[in-house]
């Protein structure tokens, strides 16, 4: 499954909580692995605009919007402590990319995985040769499903980095685009340890 974490418009505070985030998924759910991040706008260590990411966990149940309740950090004086992003769950497309445009090798998995573990080559890295952007997927037994899911990781970064680079056809479409749903927040984080509530 790949997931979008994304500040949309927001300040440098949503942009942090898109981090943080992410780091406290990845503390839930080990398997996470980034696919791409953006840096924020605002330049500060720590914040995303957006970050990209595959994990084999189901996790549709966080599609929405998540709420931090903080002070801000950069803006002492700011009476605002509700911060907000959106989690969106990203299709996966058959790979759009021909295999010329791949370089493609094998390696030996390590780890758990039973008697073929280092002794068959199932791990599968692509390199899309023209932006050198490479994945890898050790999950599977087979070196067939390992590519193809290295095929569906590589395609959603191709994808993202295509729709980064193309201008909107409007200001609307943008607005829309990146507009954060304010209600019903799925979850709530609280503070500047990113505490999960439980509410």
């Amino acid at each position: 499954m790949i997931i979008q974490i994304s500040s949309g418009q927001g300040p440098a505070e949503c942009e942090l909580a898109v981090g943080k985030l992410f780091e406290s998924l990845r503390k839930e759910f080990p398997d996470i692995e980034l696919l791409s991040s953006h840096a924020t706008r605002y330049s500060r260590e720590g914040c995303f605009s957006s970050i990209l990411f595959y994990t084999e966990c189901d996790l549709s149940g966080l599609e929405g919007t998540i709420l931090w309740i903080c002070k801000s950090p950069y803006r002492p004086e700011h009476k605002r402590k509700n911060w907000f992003v959106d989690v969106s769950v990203i299709p996966e497309a058959e790979p759009a990319v021909n295999d010329s445009e791949i370089r493609f090798e094998r390696f030996h998995c390590g780890g758990k995985g039973g008697q073929n573990v280092n002794k068959v080559e199932t791990g599968v890295r692509l390199t899309h040769i023209a932006t050198g952007i490479s994945v890898t997927s050790t999950t599977e037994r087979s070196q067939y499903q390992n590519r193809r899911n290295a095929l569906v990781k590589l395609n959603a970064v191709l994808q993202q980095r295509q729709s980064q680079g193309k201008k909107k056809q409007s200001e609307q479409a943008w607005r829309e685009h990146t507009q954060i749903v304010r209600g019903n927040p799925v979850r709530t984080y609280v503070g500047m340890e990113f505490r999960r509530d439980p509410v």
